[in-house]
């Protein structure tokens, strides 16, 4: 088993902090996984239909247990949240930890009901500073689903991330009462995939897919209430350059964007025209885990005369950003040098599939993706 002890630990703070705690994902991401290493007193799975019809009178069955109390797949239940705030409220020897994995609409419940209550703990699938930085290359390919990571060769992983996608369409969305034919969300998501890393345009995705801009924004909604896409938006600043204001898009499991694209294996990947997109998807992510962003902390900024760079961020009042060049050895561009002018950063990282870290200038590093945790190390310092 792979030790998430950083995540763990973060868990552990919260559930120690607040009386009931949220973890967030995407379904086989190890929200159960985590759970269980914390050792709750009650458990509840409502994918289980014995505690299903446990809790059909739910205020019965809880309101007499003690200790921490887990509720797994809660937004199945999401009326439920009224009732906790009561419980919490009434019972202070009590203490939940609930799982979900739509994230809208349970951060909206969750919010409302139990301000100042609840803490949230966002978990992704598995990141390199879990897996190993020597299994960087399995963790591009594969994504970062346990199940699809630690399969036995490319093929099974590969098997393993298409039967996801199969279930995630045919059973999980409708769950969640969205009646939208998979055929449908998947020929959508596919045509998605085709825009990842690139700057959203509403009206070309309608035109190209042949629906409305609010059916287009309906199912880009979905996939990012699922945690299946991130649109990061753009960031703004005052300044006489025209900036480009569209959020771009990206799936966000490297394993999943390479099932849509028919990518089996590495060499099918580095053959392929969309490396250099896949590469800054992934490396996006792992930069946000290391760093322990929340969606409304990180951004990439742009400008129509062409500077850019692809993850900006501030910490500790000073702001930061990260170019991700799948190349060799990157070098210093005119972007770059416009980039740290305009956004008066501390550091610009630029990250790549190399083994050495270098510097460019003296605030543009080039950092090796295997030594990716040197970011946070540096920011913190």
């Amino acid at each position: 088993m792979i030790d998430r002890k950083r995540v763990l630990k973060r868990l552990q703070e919260l559930t120690g902090q607040f009386p009931v705690t949220a973890i967030l994902g995407s379904r086989q991401c190890g929200k159960t996984t985590l759970a269980h290493q914390i050792n709750g007193d009650h458990y509840f799975d409502l994918e289980n239909p014995r505690d299903i019809e446990s809790l059909s009178q739910p205020q019965l069955a809880l309101e007499s247990l003690k200790g921490l109390i887990v509720i797994d797949e809660v937004q199945r239940m999401p009326d439920i949240f009224p009732l906790l705030r009561f419980l919490v409220d009434t019972n202070k020897d009590q203490r939940y930890l609930i799982l979900g994995s739509a994230s809208r609409d349970l951060v909206s419940k969750s919010s409302e009901s139990l301000a100042g209550r609840i803490g949230y703990l966002y978990l992704d699938g598995f990141s390199i500073e879990e897996v190993g930085s020597e299994k960087w290359r399995q963790l591009l390919i594969r994504g970062g689903y346990p199940d699809s990571f630690l399969a036995k060769d490319e093929a099974a992983s590969y098997k393993w991330r298409e039967q996801y996608i199969t279930t995630f369409l045919e059973r999980d969305i409708p769950a969640l009462g969205i009646l939208i034919p998979s055929i449908t969300l998947r020929r959508f998501w596919i045509m998605l995939s085709h825009y990842h890393g690139q700057t959203l345009n509403y009206s070309e995705l309608s035109r190209s897919f042949g629906i409305s801009d609010a059916d287009v924004r309906k199912y880009i909604d979905i996939l990012c209430g699922t945690f299946m896409v991130r649109l990061l938006p753009p960031w703004h600043i005052n300044t006489s350059k025209r900036l480009v204001k569209a959020p771009k898009l990206y799936i966000r499991d490297s394993g999943i964007f390479h099932t849509l694209q028919s990518i089996h294996s590495e060499q099918d990947l580095f053959s392929n025209p969309k490396r250099g997109a896949s590469w800054e998807g992934f490396a996006v992510e792992e930069v946000i885990k290391i760093l322990n962003k929340n969606a409304n902390e990180v951004f990439f900024f742009a400008t129509h005369s062409g500077a850019e760079i692809d993850l900006f961020w501030m910490d500790h009042g000073k702001n930061y950003g990260a170019e991700f060049k799948f190349s060799d050895a990157p070098s210093k561009t005119p972007s770059m040098r416009s980039c740290i002018k305009d956004l008066s950063l501390e550091k610009l990282f630029v990250v790549y599939p190399g083994n050495k870290k270098y510097s460019l200038s003296d605030k543009i590093e080039a950092v090796p993706i295997n030594s990716i945790e040197l970011l946070r190390d540096t920011i913190h310092s």
